[in-house]
């Protein structure tokens, strides 16, 4: 433990003289400010984060899409309905309508 603390001591020290000098290898910054990348680490961070969000948000939104289209999938609309809208359009007549009602009720 000891010898890597000494090695990362080395490392430091020798890497604060050209960041003290202007225009220095490491540009004025310091180390740190190289590793962490600085507010721009932070910045792709956060996109990252919502690209992959809205990604997530997408699939979810296509596979709800994809099984409400689903053949085969009821509508919804009652059978009565149905036959009442028939009715009302003139597709079938009033005795037909009421044999198909009391059809269905049973």
């Amino acid at each position: 433990m000891r010898a890597i603390a000494g090695a990362s001591f080395a490392f430091f020290a020798s890497a604060a003289p050209a960041a003290a000098q202007p225009g220095g290898d490491w540009g004025g910054y310091g180390p740190w400010h190289m590793w962490g990348w600085g507010m721009m680490g932070t910045g792709m961070g956060i996109i990252m984060i919502l690209f992959w969000v809205a990604i997530l948000v997408l699939a979810i939104a296509a596979a709800r899409w994809l099984l409400a289209a689903a053949p085969g999938r009821p509508t919804g609309e009652a059978a009565e309905d149905i036959l009442k809208k028939r009715y009302a359009r003139g597709e079938i007549q009033k005795e037909e309508y009421e044999a198909k009602l009391r059809d269905l009720r049973n």
